[in-house]
């Protein structure tokens, strides 16, 4: 085909992206943009193969019979609950996947016995190291991520002071090695050594991550998936790839900026694998709980909610592992049928990936209007009767307003302690994926309703139908 032609079909391609991205960019108009993206990539697929010359089809079909199959799997299998380890498990194949094209690259120059020189020699090797280093750090990283998501690994911080240090060593060492490999002063063993190096980064650099600023590491792998992908399309001269990665890091990288926002984190910490500030202090449960926490059963909670003219729900991962969001969108039916004003409070981290209440929600089709953001949320909590908190621990605890030695701390948080009454839905007093216990549930304005987040909710629901 005409160059001109495919470079037209490409522009409508990555046309399609940004038009996807910015439908992403809320709940209402999500699938849309989600269609529109998947139409891009289709577009830009087909054209790629036309403008190939030489394409083994039996591979291409084999390939996309088995990519079907595994996507189809995943979608039915895979709960929401488990929607940020497919989100891992899916960035590190993306890194994967660009590795594997560098490595080819590389590897067949080697085989053929061509030579490069001059600019076009550095521009090659750069584009090929630069996508092996970028490609590996994020597989290796998105694998530790997914082994603290799925509670593999320990998912509290694993490291020391000095980490970020070790980081910097490791990516100096990755750029020397990339610096002889690029004027061909290294062969094969250098190309695995840097293989090497940068996988061990990846791992160093999402290790001393804690459960709470996962969502944080999340977007920033993302970002390193698009910008591995982007320099992926500089080795098979192929421009849509380099749009498409160059969008998906970009978007991943304002992210990131918005979630660090959100933690009162450091983009630059992020970046180096330091995330939480902590003075090494632990904090007794039992110091903080014993004698102070007072539970209700859900009628007396019902009670409450009776004669509630304000009341907030704030979801968090309790909320995902019980699967309690369709249970949830129906009790909120029922207190607003009673007259009460009912919203949800949703924190920019809560649960385990960027947005994750937001789809939960969706997916039981809560009113759009009713997700507020933290910042619209913390300035009206005083005037709320009742906040329904469904298992978003570390997103409210007040520790991380108030205790200086917390690895939470500074990170804001939803005020919801200056309500009028607090209910926490939970099945035990364990802490959240932080580690933390939380000072909230021993307050006087507050109770515990212990049990499974979905039933709990649906005997909320069966003491206001009673009591109507």
């Amino acid at each position: 085909m005409n160059s001109i032609i495919i470079n037209l079909f490409y522009l409508l391609a990555a046309l399609l992206f940004v038009m996807g991205i910015k439908g992403l960019t809320r709940p209402k108009t999500a699938v849309r943009g989600n269609r529109l993206a998947a139409l891009g990539m289709l577009l830009a697929i087909v054209i790629t193969l036309l403008d190939r010359q030489v394409i083994h089809y039996d591979i291409v079909f084999a390939g996309l019979a088995l990519g079907t199959l595994i996507g189809v799997l995943m979608a039915v299998k895979v709960q929401m609950t488990s929607m940020p380890q497919m989100v891992a498990i899916l960035n590190g194949l993306g890194g994967g996947a660009s590795l594997g094209v560098a490595a080819a690259s590389y590897f067949s120059v080697l085989a053929s016995g061509s030579a490069l020189s001059g600019a076009t020699l550095i521009i090659t090797n750069s584009a090929v190291m630069l996508t092996v280093l970028i490609g590996t750090l994020t597989f290796s990283g998105s694998a530790v991520a997914f082994g603290k998501l799925q509670e593999i690994l320990p998912s509290q911080a694993i490291g020391f002071s000095g980490m970020k240090f070790i980081n910097l060593g490791l990516l100096l060492a990755s750029v020397a090695v990339i610096f002889l490999l690029v004027n061909n002063q290294l062969g094969s063993d250098g190309f695995l050594l840097l293989v090497g190096l940068a996988l061990l980064l990846g791992v160093t650099l999402v290790m001393p991550i804690g459960g709470a600023d996962m969502p944080v590491v999340i977007a920033l792998l993302n970002a390193y998936s698009g910008m591995a992908a982007a320099a992926a399309g500089f080795i098979m001269g192929n421009n849509v790839l380099i749009v498409s990665g160059a969008l998906v890091g970009a978007s991943g990288l304002i992210l990131t900026q918005i979630m660090c926002v959100a933690m009162n984190r450091s983009l630059l910490n992020v970046l180096f694998g330091k995330m939480a500030v902590s003075d090494g202090l632990t904090v007794d449960a039992d110091e903080v709980y014993q004698g102070k926490v007072t539970s209700a059963t859900p009628d007396e909670v019902g009670m409450m909610l009776e004669g509630a003219q304000r009341v907030v729900i704030v979801p968090g991962f309790g909320l995902a592992m019980a699967q309690a969001q369709h249970a949830v969108r129906e009790l909120a039916d029922t207190l607003v049928s009673r007259g009460a004003i009912v919203e949800f409070a949703i924190h920019p981290v809560a649960g385990r990936m960027p947005g994750h209440m937001n789809v939960l929600l969706a997916e039981a089709e809560v009113d759009y209007e009713a997700m507020k953001t933290m910042e619209q949320s913390n300035p009206h909590f005083s005037k709320t009767d009742v906040v329904l908190v469904i298992g978003a621990n570390d997103v409210t605890n007040p520790m991380a307003r108030e205790d200086k030695g917390s690895p939470i701390y500074g990170m804001p948080i939803l005020n919801v302690d200056a309500a009028k009454s607090v209910v926490v839905i939970k099945r035990s007093l364990s802490p959240g994926f932080a580690g933390l216990p939380n000072p909230l549930f021993a307050m006087d304005n507050a109770v515990m309703l212990f049990g499974d987040g979905k039933q709990a909710i649906m005997d909320l629901t069966a003491s206001l139908h009673e009591a109507a």
